[in-house]
C-alpha cells in the first residue's frame, strides 16, 4: 500500500509537548517530513490515542479546538489505516506469537497491512523484525 513508515502514536504526543526538546524535534522532524513527502502514516488507532494523551494527559491538557486543529492539519493527512475484521484478526495472531499487548499488536497489524518497512515507535524492541516490518526507535541516541 504504502511502503512508508509507521508513526505510533508517541511520536506525534511528542510533537505537542514541551517537555522534551529533544524528541520534540526529532517529532517534528519526522512529521514534517510525513507531509510533505508522503513519507510516513498513521492508523485510525493511533489517531484515537494521540488525541486521548493530548486531551487528558498532557499537562496542560490542549483545548478541544486546538485538538480539532491538529486531528485536521497533523493526523488526519497522514490517516492511511481503518479498522478492519481482518486487521483485527492478525492482531490477534501477532498478540499470541509476540506476546505483545493487544494493542501493541494493533499497531504492527496496521503497520504491516499498510506495507510499511519500518515501524517508529519507542514502545517496542528496536530493531525487532515482524514479517519484513522493522521496529526503530527514532529516539535513540
Amino acid at each position: 500500500m504504502s511502503g512508508a513508515d509507521f508513526l505510533d502514536s508517541n511520536i506525534l504526543v511528542y510533537l505537542f509537548d514541551p517537555a522534551d526538546a529533544r524528541r520534540k524535534g526529532i517529532a517534528e522532524h519526522l512529521v514534517s517530513r510525513a507531509h510533505h513527502g508522503g513519507t510516513a502514516i498513521v492508523s485510525f488507532q493511533v489517531v484515537q490515542e494521540t488525541l486521548n494523551v493530548l486531551t487528558r494527559k498532557l499537562k496542560p491538557a490542549m483545548s478541544r479546538e486546538d485538538a480539532r486543529r491538529a486531528l485536521q492539519n497533523v493526523l488526519a493527512p497522514l490517516w492511511r489505516v481503518q479498522p478492519s475484521p481482518a486487521l483485527y484478526a492478525r492482531a490477534l495472531d501477532l498478540q499470541e506469537r509476540y506476546k505483545f499487548t493487544f494493542y501493541d499488536s494493533l499497531i504492527v497489524a496496521a503497520a504491516l497491512e499498510a506495507g510499511c518497512p519500518r515501524l517508529l515507535s519507542e514502545d517496542l524492541q528496536h530493531g525487532q523484525r515482524i514479517e519484513g516490518l522493522t521496529i526503530k526507535n527514532p529516539f535513540l541516541p
